[in-house]
């Protein structure tokens, strides 16, 4: 039982909560198989989580996750120590703003810009993770980060002043930091309300299962998407039958034994008889694996 399983994370569960709901599963049913999870997503965030089954662990690297989509709720009018909707009111009166006021200051907003990470976040300074400091009533400064936002749409306006946005963007963007700054930028405060990830790379909510449904699947394989589907972004390369020991047993590959040759230093994804049977990739001239499946 080797892919990934695309969760729907509910809000109130870490993503470290979704790896022991299923690993525990897993093995109830008698199998001990590596489990994790291919981002992180905030607990009281909901959405897309893909998690990694078997030997779908070591295909990691090579997944595209660069470009993820959000939809978030923009609440003007108060800023929070947590930059959501979880934390203690710290600045701002309630002042409301409008549709054309969210709108004609999101342009500044969009390509690469640089965010300081909220100090509620995992990101790790020496060992220890900002939030767990955060908590102890320490604060540091943070070093701003640069990061990649494509788009960024208002969707609704509701009754309360809040708005729906939705933000397509680069790893490592804080979108409750991107709601901090817009606030910021209108001349007043703001924070995130509710936040839903409505894809990261190939993986969208179209995939995505319940904890419900994952816990009453009888059979989790039949959940699960091909290793080799998330990774259709590399070039694919087939071994030849006569090559089948060399590729069990994890050895170099020359071209006698390829179908066609790759460029040099860039992963390929390699067949044995139609299965996957890694990540390879072309060094001198030979090709070498750099994630074997097969053996």
């Amino acid at each position: 039982m080797n892919g990934f399983l695309c969760v729907l994370k509910p809000p109130g569960m870490t993503s470290s909560d979704v790896v022991q709901r299923v690993r525990g599963k897993l093995r109830r049913a008698g199998l001990k198989l590596k489990v994790g999870h291919a981002g992180t997503l905030d607990p009281e965030a909901s959405g897309v989580l893909p998690l990694m089954i078997g030997k779908a662990s070591r295909l990691f690297d090579y997944l595209v996750e660069k470009e993820k989509t959000y939809v978030a709720e923009l609440k003007p009018g108060y800023a929070t120590d947590t930059q959501d909707a979880h934390g203690q009111i710290i600045a701002g009166s309630g002042e409301h703003v409008t549709r054309t006021q969210l709108e004609g200051v999101l342009p500044q907003f969009i390509g690469e810009i640089a965010q300081i990470p909220p100090m509620f976040s995992a990101l790790k300074r020496d060992g220890q993770k900002l939030c767990d400091l955060a908590r102890q009533g320490v604060t540091i400064e943070v070093e701003p980060r640069p990061t990649q936002v494509y788009a960024i749409d208002v969707l609704h306006e509701l009754v309360d002043g809040s708005f729906m946005i939705r933000i397509r963007c680069g790893r490592g963007t804080y979108i409750r930091t991107l709601c901090h700054d817009i606030g910021s930028a209108l001349g007043t405060c703001a924070h995130m309300g509710l936040l839903l990830r409505t894809q990261t790379g190939m993986f969208s909510l179209d995939d995505a299962h319940t904890i419900e449904e994952i816990d009453a699947a009888e059979n989790l394989e039949e959940l699960l998407v091909a290793m080799d589907r998330p990774l259709a972004h590399l070039p694919r390369i087939d071994v030849k039958p006569h090559a089948a020991r060399f590729v069990m047993n994890g050895n170099t590959l020359t071209a006698r034994e390829l179908s066609c040759t790759a460029e040099d230093g860039k992963p390929v994804r390699l067949y044995l008889e139609e299965r996957f049977a890694g990540i390879g990739r072309m060094r001198d001239g030979v090709m070498k694996f750099d994630a074997m499946l097969l053996e």
